[in-house]
């Protein structure tokens, strides 16, 4: 038998309730480079149509 023992210590119990999270508004500088980043895509997808047009059909 052990000579000791530890003693499990519960934390301590919470005084109020926590608060909803709510969402932080992106900044300025994040939506212009979402913005940037969609013309590019809706561009590279443009470029890829244009050269699937262009492409002949394999014989």
């Amino acid at each position: 038998m052990p000579a000791f023992t530890f003693e499990k210590i519960s934390p301590p119990a919470r005084r109020a309730p926590t608060a909803a999270v709510t969402k932080k508004p992106r900044g300025l500088i994040s939506q212009m480079i979402d913005r940037f980043a969609e013309r590019r895509a809706k561009r590279a997808l443009r470029g890829k149509r244009a050269s699937r047009r262009d492409e002949k059909p394999a014989e």
